[in-house]
């Protein structure tokens, strides 16, 4: 009989694991909490709905739709002097509050052009 195997166990189930705790807690702490946070009205939902619900069914519009959407943040620079760069510019593209459903719609449009055209989408990335 080793002393460490028994150790182990006793320290593991002492420290991890609690064996007489009913699962319902967690299901009342996220009622309340869903209970007790304000309801808010966000005033951009109806343009992301409508971003969201844009179908890309055309060729035409799923090129134009790649072509104005960058595929980087166009803000994000490295400013530079003599060679050294003097400061970097970050990304603000994040704080768009439709960043993600833009940048949605124009991976919609490439996977429109790529799988249904069978187009090479290599120019737009």
């Amino acid at each position: 009989m080793k002393v460490f195997d028994n150790t182990t166990k006793k320290i593991f189930l002492a420290s991890w694991v609690s064996i007489n705790q009913p699962e319902t807690i967690d299901q009342k702490a996220t009622q309340l909490d869903r209970s007790t946070s304000k309801p808010y009205w966000d005033i951009l939902q109806p343009i992301r709905q409508r971003l969201e619900n844009i179908q890309v069914r055309d060729r035409q519009l799923a090129h134009r739709l790649c072509k104005l959407i960058p595929s980087q943040c166009p803000f994000e620079r490295d400013v530079k002097l003599f060679g050294r760069t003097l400061f970097h510019i970050p990304p603000m593209c994040k704080l768009n509050p439709l960043y993600e459903e833009v940048v949605g719609l124009r991976f919609r449009a490439m996977c429109y052009l790529a799988d249904e055209c069978g187009e090479d989408v290599s120019q737009y990335c």
